[in-house]
């Protein structure tokens, strides 16, 4: 556990009782806080008092009279589209608001690091598609080089609930939106951003507020070295306001669209292999066709963030090739679950949006897709130029019809995912790939894009038995 710095003796309430909530009420008292916690569900009361947390419904200004400041889960809207009722009670009464990571960069270094040879360093990985992938990609090449590592965010562990850094650690996070948009401090050495696409329009405001969250990562704080995505006018942007001039290396540039030039430090994936210039330079190449583990132009993306940061780190370039070929990927994420008659079956459940869709169906042929679910703003549009692969949807959720309707492709409406897994496999043959890559929310028919994974795992583990 980290436990909380700056606060000791102070009275700290905490929002939202889920797994960061509670990790952070934990931490705020191991560091010498008085903790005072709510969460609208009875349940997670019981659970947090069971632990000896006090409860406290705070739901006007008043209740804040004695509060230094107020710590709120991720998934509790603070500004759009309405701020929960609690948050609006503390920013009336001028109580500051934070989140877990802002009390993790707060209170992670420590002054035993004095005694280090090799101070511990933080990655920070986040934007739209492929920051789970990413963080997961970092972790593995600095365990397989022998580095101590630890994994936390928005994957894995709650970043409070880690250890304390020992000499020449590294901690990597998978930060979100959710998490970097409030976070009072943002410090890490080296910070990542993938890419940006529609997607959480009605937390943010809209494509505008998004990037802003996104952004504070890099702005709040300023990392070391910064690592880039510039396929998208955003992360060009980005690369710009962070950038001295063209050859300030400090700014790590990646593209899986096009060969970058000049001065500076980029790193780039074209027809699967990855280059890294700099000072306009070839300094290093890996042949990302023979990575079994990640597959398809969106993966070598995530290969060329994790490449840049590991650089960035001091890592070889042959170290780092090396570990990419043990890398097994991540569950529900381009993740082949069984191969029989021919007929390939790939899980990419956490497909969730239509560019994370659009980049899963250009990585295979003969695609027979299942996809539909709860359909998030913007629509479908994107995927029009996506689908030339595809030989047949086939569409699940509780808008199935009015979903496949919009599909420049033949579909079938099945509703269920064992209906569709039953179709696809039927009419599958020998060269295909069923490929689960939804393009839309999980929650109209699971609580999560896992349990959805996992139900189409479920479905052609009984068809490829029988």
């Amino acid at each position: 556990m980290i436990p909380v710095q700056g606060l000791s003796g102070a009275r700290v309430a905490v929002l939202g009782l889920g797994r960061s909530g509670l990790s952070a009420a934990r931490a705020l008292v191991t560091g010498g806080a008085e903790v005072v916690c709510w969460d609208d569900n009875r349940a997670a009361r019981e659970t947090a008092e069971a632990e000896g947390f006090l409860c406290r419904d705070l739901k006007t200004a008043d209740h804040f009279d004695d509060v230094a400041r107020l710590i709120v889960s991720p998934g509790i809207p603070h500004l759009y589209p309405a701020p929960n009722r609690i948050v609006a009670a503390a920013l009336q009464a001028g109580v500051p608001v934070d989140n877990d990571i802002g009390l993790f960069f707060q209170s992670f270094a420590t002054g035993e690091w004095d005694s280090f040879d090799i101070a511990p360093k933080v990655i920070a990985v986040t934007g739209s598609n492929g920051k789970s992938t990413t963080s997961a990609l970092i972790h593995h090449v600095l365990e397989h080089a022998q580095r101590p590592c630890q994994l936390a965010g928005n994957i894995g562990r709650g970043v409070l609930d880690l250890d304390p850094a020992i000499d020449g650690e590294v901690v990597v996070l998978e930060l979100s939106s959710y998490q970097t948009e409030l976070a009072r401090a943002l410090t890490p050495d080296i910070a990542v951003f993938t890419n940006l696409s529609p997607d959480h329009l009605d937390r943010h405001h809209g494509m505008g507020g998004y990037f802003a969250a996104k952004r504070r990562l890099f702005a709040e704080g300023g990392p070391d070295r910064a690592v880039i995505g510039v396929d998208e006018i955003e992360g060009r942007f980005l690369a710009g306001q962070l950038s001295e001039g063209r050859g300030d290396d400090r700014v790590i540039r990646i593209s899986v669209e096009q060969k970058l030039s000049g001065p500076g430090w980029q790193v780039f994936a074209r027809k699967g292999f990855l280059s890294e210039y700099r000072r306009g330079k070839q300094v290093a190449s890996v042949d990302l066709r023979k990575v079994a583990g990640m597959p398809g132009a969106h993966n070598h993306q995530n290969a060329c963030a994790a490449f840049a940061a590991l650089r960035a780190l001091g890592l070889a370039p042959k170290v780092i090739e090396q570990a990419f070929h043990s890398f097994g990927g991540l569950p529900h994420r381009s993740q082949t679950i069984a191969e029989v008659g021919g007929v390939r079956y790939v899980n990419d459940s956490k497909a969730t949006n239509v560019d994370s869709a659009a980049k899963a169906l250009a990585a295979f042929d003969n695609i027979r897709w299942i996809c539909g679910g709860l359909e998030k703003e913007g629509g479908l549009g994107g995927l029009a130029d996506a689908v030339g692969h595809v030989r047949k949807a086939y569409v699940i959720g509780r808008e199935a019809a009015a979903f496949a309707m919009q599909l420049n492709v033949e579909a079938e409406v099945c509703g269920t995912m064992a209906q569709a897994v039953a179709r696809a496999a039927a009419e599958a043959e020998a060269g295909d790939v069923v490929l689960l890559a939804p393009a839309a929310a999980s929650f109209d028919q699971y609580d999560s894009f896992e349990r959805r994974g996992e139900d189409f795992a479920a479905q052609v583990a009984q068809v490829t038995a029988a």
